[in-house]
C-alpha cells in the first residue's frame, strides 16, 4: 500500500474503454466517474486524430491527457497515413501539444521489415530528441490451429529488447502465459505504463475488467505501489459487450475502484 510522501498513482481510462461509443465519450465519462485523466486510443474516430479537437475536450471536461496510443493497430494501418515512422513523430507532437508524457507503441509487425529492422535504433534518436517517453508494449503470439505465429518483431516479449521505456498490458500477459508479477520485475526501471485489464489465459485478448480473470492484477498494482512506480495504471478494458450506458459505467466504476483498492485510493460513486 502507499506510503505517505509518496507521489500519487494516477488512474486513466483508455478511450478504447468505452467503444463503440466516442473518443467524445471517454472524456465525459472520465470526469464524471473520477479517473485521473484519459488516454487517448488514436483510431479511425476523427476525434481521436486531432489534437486540437482532444485540447477542447480536455479542457470542457477538467480532464487531462496523460497519455496517447499510436495507431499500431491493424484497423489503424491507414490513419495518419502508412509510414510508421511518421505516425510516430504525429504521436510525439500530439503528446507534446496536450502536455502527455507517454506514446505507447506497439511492436512492429514482422511484415514491415524495414521498420522492424531499424525499431529499436530509431527509437532511441527519437527518445533523444524529447522529453516524452516512447513506452513499448508487450504483445503476444498468434495462434492459429496449434501453431504459434510470429507476428511481431523484434518480438512480442518486450523482455528481450533493451527499449528505454516500456508499458505493460496484463490481458497481454494472459494470452501469452507470462506471469505478470515476474514481468514487472524483469522489466525494472524500463517500466513506464500500465494497462490494466484481466485475461483467462485464452488465445483471445479479452481485455476484461480487472479481478474477472486469471490474471494476478491485485498483486501487481500492490508490487507497483512497494517499487515506487511514477508512471500512469490505464484501465483499458473491453465494454462493447454492455448492453447501455448504465451497464458500461457500472463496469468502468468496477474497474476504477479494483484500482485504487490496490493503489490505496479509494473510488467515487457516481453521481
Amino acid at each position: 500500500m502507499s506510503s505517505p510522501g509518496r507521489p500519487r498513482i494516477k488512474v486513466a481510462l483508455s478511450s478504447v474503454s468505452v467503444y463503440p461509443e466516442s473518443t467524445a465519450a471517454a472524456f465525459e465519462m472520465a470526469s464524471r466517474l473520477g479517473y485521473d485523466g484519459v488516454e487517448v486510443m488514436v483510431m479511425n474516430d476523427a476525434v481521436s486524430q486531432d489534437p486540437e479537437a482532444l485540447r477542447r475536450l480536455s479542457e470542457h471536461y477538467s480532464t487531462p491527457i496523460l497519455a496517447v496510443h499510436a495507431p499500431c493497430l491493424l484497423i489503424t494501418q491507414r490513419v495518419w497515413g502508412t509510414d510508421p515512422w511518421a505516425k510516430l513523430v504525429r504521436a510525439r507532437e500530439a503528446a507534446e501539444t496536450l502536455s502527455a508524457n507517454t506514446v505507447v507503441v506497439h511492436p512492429p509487425f514482422r511484415w514491415q521489415r524495414d521498420y522492424a529492422r531499424e525499431f529499436l535504433r530509431g527509437l532511441r534518436r527519437m527518445q533523444d530528441e524529447t522529453d516524452i517517453r516512447f513506452a513499448v508494449e508487450n504483445m503476444y503470439p498468434w495462434r492459429a490451429g496449434g501453431r504459434e505465429l510470429a507476428a511481431y518483431a523484434p518480438g512480442w516479449d518486450i523482455r528481450e529488447e533493451d527499449y528505454p521505456h516500456t508499458t505493460l498490458d496484463l490481458s497481454h500477459t494472459a494470452v501469452a502465459g507470462v506471469d505478470a508479477r515476474e514481468m514487472v520485475v524483469d522489466l525494472g526501471s524500463s517500466l513506464a505504463h500500465i494497462h490494466l485489464a484481466d485475461g483467462s489465459g485464452s488465445n483471445r485478448d479479452e481485455h476484461l475488467i480487472p479481478g474477472r480473470g486469471t490474471q494476478a492484477c491485485g498483486d501487481v498494482l500492490d508490487d507497483l505501489v512497494d517499487g515506487g512506480f511514477d508512471g500512469v495504471v490505464v484501465i483499458e478494458v473491453s465494454t462493447r459487450k454492455a448492453a447501455n450506458r448504465t451497464e458500461r459505467e457500472r463496469d468502468l466504476v468496477e474497474a476504477l475502484a479494483f484500482a485504487r483498492l490496490h493503489l490505496d485510493e479509494p473510488a467515487r460513486p457516481i453521481s
